[in-house]
């Protein structure tokens, strides 16, 4: 008798796994550790927490649980809309900018579609494509992990769908630089979509601006992606946007389930926007924490990749091992073999006292 599980999409069978940094509880289970001794650098949130004025609002939104949410996040868009200097149109809301990336592969990728990225690309790309039965075309890195832009171009045929490139990159931190994006900007073909993954940009002390070709209605292909996840401090209420042309978004918004953005979350982002200080600190605390995870990694001999995010790439040698013994110490880093970078971890950049206990914990491996 044949199974029911006989009948999946066959491309399940071949669909890479999102592998997340691993919980506080669960890293406390496994080595009978206190939760509360265990700090997390492996996920680039934000180590001061959520804006005390979102915390406020999140509050005074649950007496209100019971009802759906507004389906069309009204003021949330007016907000956003607001910060951004964009219109409500130029928006699409999602349930992290995960589900963002996941509206374009269903409004845009079918079986035999062609979707380029760089080598070192955000996992999620390579699975929304796989899910869709697509075919994605890798174009080798530079060295120093830089995108190939040039080479991403080249890559472009008939069947190419859509261009996906994150700007700072996760996992290497590393950036495209403002010559690049104008040469992206200049040759991705108009019926390309080309999607610039912004979701650290508010880290970049001179970002490169591209809202104002949003704003023109220029290039109806370019897709921008941004999250609350990371300096607004918001990832465990999974919120992300896209700003693009009103067209473009329109058929996001048909692929968008309905609901998708919680009255808490929206509530929380809110606020969020409104607090420039909150934002303030948590750039400041993460400029303070890069510099010393990157001179105290140079001093321990350890090869670094200059990071333009909240993170940073650190080559340790046995990435998997190091990741362990780090773990039994109660630091919990985020090993890179998924991404072919079985040699470097990716650490977070945390509170002082944290980027200390990592670097601390990192001296007391033996052998290291």
């Amino acid at each position: 008798m044949s199974s029911v599980l006989s009948r999946l999409n066959p491309q399940l069978a071949s669909l890479p796994v999102y592998i997340p940094g691993k919980p506080i509880d669960q890293v406390a289970r496994e080595h009978g550790l206190d939760p509360a001794g265990i700090i997390k650098l492996a996920s680039n949130e934000n180590p001061l927490g959520p804006s005390p004025k979102a915390l406020a609002a999140m509050q005074s939104a649950l007496p209100h649980m019971h009802l759906y949410p507004d389906g069309s996040s009204h003021d949330l868009k007016a907000a956003l809309a607001s910060a951004q200097g964009v219109e409500p149109a130029n928006l699409v809301l999602g349930n992290g900018s995960n589900e963002v990336l996941e509206l374009v592969a269903h409004a845009f990728l079918s079986p035999g579609d062609e979707v380029v990225v760089s080598q070192y690309c955000f996992a999620v790309y390579p699975i929304i494509t796989a899910l869709m039965g697509a075919r994605l075309v890798t174009v080798p890195a530079l060295p120093g992990f830089a995108a190939d832009i040039p080479g991403m171009l080249q890559a472009i045929t008939p069947r190419t769908k859509a261009v996906f490139l994150a700007n700072p990159n996760n996992p290497t931190g590393t950036l495209t630089s403002r010559e690049d994006v104008a040469q992206l900007l200049a040759e991705v073909p108009s019926d390309v979509l080309l999607v610039l993954d912004e979701a650290y940009v508010e880290f970049l002390t001179d970002s490169i601006d591209l809202l104002p070709l949003i704003r023109a209605g220029v290039h109806d292909n370019l897709l921008l992606t941004r999250t609350f996840s990371k300096i607004f401090g918001l990832a465990g209420l999974r919120l992300g946007y896209g700003i693009g042309s009103p067209g473009l978004i329109s058929a996001l918004e048909k692929v968008r389930q309905p609901f998708n953005i919680n009255s808490v979350a929206q509530a929380g982002a809110v606020a969020a926007l409104q607090d420039s200080e909150h934002i303030r600190q948590t750039r400041q605390n993460n400029r303070a924490g890069l510099e010393y995870l990157e001179r105290s990694c140079a001093e321990l001999g350890l090869e670094i990749v200059p990071s333009h995010a909240n993170f940073i790439l650190v080559k340790v040698g046995n990435g998997a091992g190091v990741f362990q013994a780090l773990q039994k110490q109660g630091v919990i880093t985020r090993p890179m073999g998924s991404y072919q970078l079985p040699d470097w971890l990716r650490v977070s950049v945390g509170t002082a006292a944290e980027n200390q206990r990592f670097i601390a914990a990192l001296r007391n491996i033996p052998g290291r």
